[in-house]
């Protein structure tokens, strides 16, 4: 009998499907995973703005993560949208009781639009309650600088940045330089062992760009979900990040920033 790599996102939804659940599993089917979903979170929200964010209680958030993980069980797990200290608490605590593994943590604090989408009071709960069981965390500079408490724009900040966010427990980090003033996007992978990979690709020229740290993190969780090790899933998912890049540079949608395309191997043009 075969068996499906599987795959759960928990995150909040976009209603213009270029981010978040919508993003993440597309990744996941393009990549031959079976996804699953948790919804932290409805937003209102199209290429330009997020215009509104309705939280799902932390109970019923629970109670959906007991519900797949009681049956269904996971292979890899991506977190994404935590809008509240008790939303991060309650998805922590349910993934050490079902002691899952593969845990792939996208810090998202701010959407691509400049919306907030984590609470101020949030982040010492992600520090405290999620770092410490993640396989890996994907902070992008903004992201690195709020859990630091310090500012980290430059790429000669991003190996001490790394160093000093394992401290606070993660099992491997990825810094991801898409914020840097540079021609190339360089990304760091530190792992607990000391071990630094670069990856360095050209940068694309789009504005097709929503949902690229969603889109990351659920191809690593993929990556992981099939058995490949952390280094080997953060290559992978590069590789089918930059690529869907550039596909979806090719398109239009909407009037501000449009997704990448998550199925660039599958259709024809």
């Amino acid at each position: 009998m075969k068996t499906y790599a599987r795959t759960l996102t928990i995150a909040g939804s976009d209603s213009g499907g270029g981010a978040g659940i919508q993003a993440d599993l597309k990744t996941f089917a393009a990549l031959g995973c079976y996804g699953m979903s948790v919804l932290t979170a409805l937003t209102a929200q199209n290429t330009k703005a997020v215009t509104g964010i309705f939280p799902v209680p932390p109970a019923f958030i629970a109670e959906q993560l007991k519900a797949v993980l009681s049956d269904i069980g996971t292979d890899a797990v991506k977190i994404g949208m935590l809008h509240s200290p008790e939303v991060i608490e309650v998805v922590a605590k349910t993934l050490v009781e079902f002691g899952v593994t593969n845990i792939v943590l996208d810090p998202v604090m701010v959407a691509k639009s400049g919306d907030k989408l984590l609470q101020d009071e949030a982040v010492d709960a992600l520090k405290s309650y999620l770092l410490p069981i993640a396989t890996l965390i994907t902070p992008n500079l903004p992201e690195t600088s709020v859990l630091l408490g310090r500012t980290v724009e430059l790429q000669a900040d991003m190996p001490q940045a790394a160093v000093d966010l394992l401290k606070l427990g993660a099992g491997a980090v990825l810094v991801k330089g898409g914020h840097l003033m540079t021609d190339d996007s360089a990304d760091l992978l530190y792992l607990a062992t000391g071990e630094q990979h670069w990856f360095s690709t050209a940068r694309i020229d789009t504005k097709n760009s929503h949902g690229t740290g969603c889109t990351l993190s659920s191809a690593i969780a993929a990556g992981l979900a099939k058995g490949l090790s952390v280094v080997e899933a953060v290559s992978a998912a590069k590789t089918y990040l930059t690529q869907a890049l550039q596909t979806g540079a090719e398109y239009r949608l909407g009037h501000g920033h449009g997704p990448v395309h998550h199925f660039y191997d599958f259709w024809t043009h």
